[in-house]
């Protein structure tokens, strides 16, 4: 007899049975319904490309977590990462055929063998949007509007969007003579929140010394207000500039739209990526403050560089679906959702009737209402086990003749059967009670 293989899964990989799945279907309906109305359109991109393209000129800790391989035909390849890298080589190649501004969205899967912890794994979700082609405050206010919109449809909640400006930042390092170890101050600020202000103070210190090191500390610190922490920010960095008027503009634009409430200015939000170049932002829900940011992202200058002599400036983010679906059930389900089953299904009471069963199925299906046909004639309490056991609310029992026999519409938590009904009322109740 042959030996069987054992049924195991990779480390770092999941499978997602039917409500799980359901559930992030449904999710990311939500979500791409929220893009799309802004006007965003998605595309997709290879999940297998060439090495040299996601990794660039240096691979650095990216390079540790690729999955890489040489393919049937001698190839150098990889499995994305993210799903700018592939973007960037996306806008290279299709360019011509893009008009700019350009606004996309992209749902997809990356893959990073990094370690695996507790909501980290090496096979997960991203949502990426941006608008590439329009370095303007209505860009940026755009896609934080976009953020915060999208979130509050799908119910996680009030959310809070701490921005900053990292050209800004920058105007202040150069004004203290810090300039050069920039990028290594902007990691170590963008630490804050993980490792505290005592250590973010230490290790500032080491990087500039004790005078420096105040002065960056007390640069990061958020005011009472957004105008308040603009103006200190304006002092530090020697006056009036094209960053700080930006944050001006945006402050106005939230005052506009009646979103100001949701935006709070935070000199110690960096995102530590060297390509992030103007505004930068991370978001945070107000119910769940201790999950982090579900949803983070910044301006750039020149996404395409390595790949186009062409520079496109560019905003977008990127929302973690995993991260984002946690957190939603950690709030808790929406009362009444679905279960993600049919919300009807009809009985089988005779095999040979299955072509006049999805007729009728059909009828409803067409009205709305997602409908599920039995197969096999089981008894009847068998068949109202079954739909029990996916969530099912109504089983329909046709009549002899179920396109014009008289029904009956079971609704199975109740144990209740309304019997002597057409399709047509059978429909009528179940739109009138769901």
């Amino acid at each position: 007899m042959t030996e069987l293989i054992t049924a195991r899964i990779l480390k770092g990989f999941r499978d997602f049975l039917p409500p799980a799945e359901i559930e992030r279907r449904s999710l990311v309906e939500k979500i791409e319904a929220s893009f799309r109305s802004f006007g965003f359109v998605p595309i997709d991109t290879p999940a297998l490309e060439y090495a040299e393209i996601l990794l660039g000129k240096g691979g650095g800790e990216t390079e540790k977590q690729i999955y890489r391989f040489t393919d049937q035909g001698g190839r150098d390849v990889a499995l994305r990462f993210d799903l700018t890298v592939p973007f960037a080589r996306f806008l290279a190649e299709h360019r011509g055929e893009l008009p700019l501004p350009f606004k996309r969205y992209h749902i997809a899967k990356v893959w990073r063998g990094e370690n695996t912890q507790r909501g980290r794994y090496r096979e997960f979700t991203q949502c990426d949007f941006d608008i590439v082609g329009s370095d303007t405050a209505a860009a940026d206010f755009e896609i934080l509007l976009m953020i915060r919109n999208t979130l509050l449809s799908i119910g996680a909640g009030e959310v809070v969007i701490r921005l900053n400006h990292r050209g800004l930042f920058n105007r202040f390092l150069a004004g203290i003579g810090a300039a050069e170890q920039g990028p290594e101050i902007l990691r170590i600020v963008d630490k804050l929140a993980k490792i505290g202000e005592a250590e973010t103070l230490r290790l500032l210190t080491e990087t500039l010394g004790g005078e420096r090191a105040r002065a960056v500390a007390l640069f990061i610190r958020s005011r009472d207000s957004y105008e308040e922490t603009l103006e200190g920010m304006i002092r530090a960095s020697g006056g009036d500039s094209p960053e700080s008027d930006r944050l001006r503009t945006l402050r106005r634009f939230m005052e506009e739209t009646g979103t100001a409430a949701s935006f709070v200015l935070d000199p110690s939000i960096t995102r530590g990526l060297d390509y992030y170049t103007g505004v930068v932002y991370e978001t945070f829900l107000t119910a769940l403050p201790g999950i982090g940011s579900v949803c983070s992202g910044g301006r750039y200058d020149n996404l395409v560089g390595l790949y186009s002599r062409e520079k496109l400036s560019g905003v977008g983010s990127s929302i973690g679906l995993d991260r984002l679906t946690a957190a939603l059930e950690s709030l808790g389900k929406p009362e009444g959702q679905r279960s993600g089953y049919a919300e009807v299904v009809i009985a089988c009471i005779r095999e040979e009737d299955g072509g006049a069963y999805q007729r009728l199925a059909g009828t409803f299906r067409e009205a709305g209402i997602p409908c599920e046909v039995f197969l096999e004639p089981k008894k009847l309490t068998q068949q109202f086990i079954q739909a029990e056991k996916r969530g099912v609310r109504w089983v329909l029992i046709p009549g002899e003749k179920p396109l014009s026999s008289p029904l009956t519409l079971r609704e199975l938590a109740q144990r209740k059967d309304r019997e002597c009904l057409s399709w047509e009322e059978a429909m009528s109740i179940i739109n009138e009670t769901t």
